[in-house]
């Protein structure tokens, strides 16, 4: 198995870094072996904020990743940029430059003139706000105010597809299905008001995989059943007749990104509602 290959990636954006985010996420998937360090630098529109973006480049070298409206201040980061050697991708710049040739020179220069600040927007500024603060599944009334409750045991992407549901308008909560306590009495309350409840599992050697990972990135050493393949092997096993138990579909997380698996959660969601 190959060692990841760490790599200081840098999303400059004139707005949240939203976009930029999102494909930088999307096409870093396709490439397991790399293990991404995100450096997300927003609303860069001046030239004090392209100074700080300089800094950071220095600092800590690496791709650069942009979506800047402002054709001045994108082509002073790709000039300054260049001059560190460093290679600039502007995300944008291909739609774009398709579009002109529909749209002539029809077009604005507006920072962030892709967000709208509609009913739609503030649903997802909702969600987003519900995935955040109730990660891990607080209690019974706030699993109540969920559209769908992820269930999973450590490090199946719970929170990272929650807070993708997210930013599709869908309020997830997670649970955590933790070896030898029972799951909170307000999963079951949930599941019984008609709550969608969804099952995240995954491969023991993937779990083992990524969990020997964290331990080594918070620096703990030596054995530890969190990461031991057979304490998993079991984590898997009781997860999975769990969920057959009480009748809660599955995803298998293991070959998926987390774009999949939120797709994957759609799809059941959509079937949930289809009258029998």
């Amino acid at each position: 198995m190959e060692e990841p290959i760490p790599l200081h990636i840098h999303l400059v954006s004139d707005s949240t870094g939203e976009t930029v985010s999102a494909v930088l996420e999307a096409a870093s998937s396709m490439f397991p072996v790399l293990e991404p360090v995100t450096h997300v630098h927003p609303f860069v529109r001046t030239r004090v904020a392209l100074d700080e973006v300089m800094a950071a480049l220095e600092a800590q070298p690496g791709p650069v990743f942009c979506s800047i409206a402002d054709t001045s201040v994108s082509s002073e980061l790709f000039e300054r940029a260049a001059r560190l050697q460093l290679e600039v991708v502007d995300v944008m710049a291909p739609v774009v430059e398709a579009l002109s040739r529909f749209g002539g020179e029809r077009r604005i220069e507006r920072p962030g003139s892709q967000y709208r600040v509609d009913a739609e927007y503030l649903e997802r500024v909702a969600a987003l706000d519900y995935a955040i603060s109730h990660d891990d599944g607080l209690g019974p009334d706030y699993l109540l105010q969920a559209d769908v409750i992820l269930v999973g045991v450590s490090r199946t992407s719970k929170t990272p597809t929650c807070i993708y549901l997210a930013y599709q308008g869908i309020r997830a909560a997670n649970v955590p299905l933790v070896s030898g306590e029972a799951p909170p009495e307000g999963l079951f309350e949930a599941q019984r008001a008609g709550l969608p409840v969804i099952g995240l599992t995954a491969s023991p050697q993937r779990l083992a995989q990524i969990r020997r990972h964290r331990l080594s990135n918070m620096e703990i050493s030596g054995e530890n059943a969190y990461a031991d393949i057979h304490h998993i092997r079991d984590e898997v096993t009781d997860a999975r007749l769990f969920f057959e138990k009480h009748g809660i579909p599955m995803i298998d997380v293991t070959r998926r990104s987390i774009e999949e698996t939120a797709a994957a959660v759609r799809v059941l969601l959509r079937r949930s509602r289809v009258p029998s």
